[in-house]
C-alpha cells in the first residue's frame, strides 16, 4: 500500500498556506502521496459566505473523508499553540489507528517547556524538525523505503 499522507495544520492565512504547500512539496519529492486539505477546493471564506453557521458541515465532512481516504497524518505544530482544526484530525487518525507524526519548525511550547502532552503521546513523540528526518520517521514507521 502506497504512503499517503494527509496534511493537518492551519490554513487561514498566506503564511501558513505556503507553509503547507511548501512542505508538501518536499515530501511529494520524496515520493509520497499527499493530501493537502487547502487543495480539496474548498474556499473557506466562500463556504462560509454561502452556508453561513452550516459551513461547518461541509468543512468538516470534506476534511474528514479526504482524511479517511489516507495511511498517515503529519501535523504541522508550528504556532503559540497547535491549530485546533489538525487537533481534531490528529485525533481521529489516532483513534482510527492511524500513523501519526508531527512537524515542528517553531521553538515556542505550550507548557513545561514541552509541547501539550496529548498531542505528543497521540503521536507517540514522533516529531521532526525537518523534512528529512520527518521521511525517515515515516518509512521506519510504515516499512516503506521513499529516498
Amino acid at each position: 500500500m502506497a504512503t499517503k499522507i494527509y496534511l493537518a495544520g492551519p490554513l487561514f492565512c498566506e503564511a501558513e498556506l505556503d507553509f503547507n504547500k511548501k512542505l508538501a512539496g518536499k515530501l511529494r519529492g520524496y515520493g509520497f502521496e499527499v493530501l493537502l486539505p487547502q487543495e480539496l477546493g474548498l474556499d473557506v471564506k466562500g463556504v462560509i459566505s454561502e452556508y453561513g453557521r452550516d459551513a461547518y458541515v461541509r468543512i468538516f465532512d470534506s476534511d474528514l473523508n479526504a482524511l479517511r481516504g489516507c495511511n498517515v497524518l503529519v501535523m504541522v505544530m508550528d504556532g503559540r499553540v497547535p491549530d485546533e482544526g489538525a487537533c481534531v484530525e490528529l485525533g481521529i487518525a489516532f483513534g482510527s489507528g492511524m500513523e501519526c507524526f508531527g512537524f515542528k519548525t517553531d521553538v515556542r511550547t505550550s507548557e513545561y517547556g514541552t509541547d501539550n502532552f496529548m498531542i505528543t503521546g497521540a503521536l507517540k513523540g514522533r516529531v521532526a524538525g525537518d523534512a528529512e528526518s520527518l521521511r525517515d520517521m515515516i518509512n521506519s514507521a510504515v516499512g516503506t523505503s521513499n529516498y
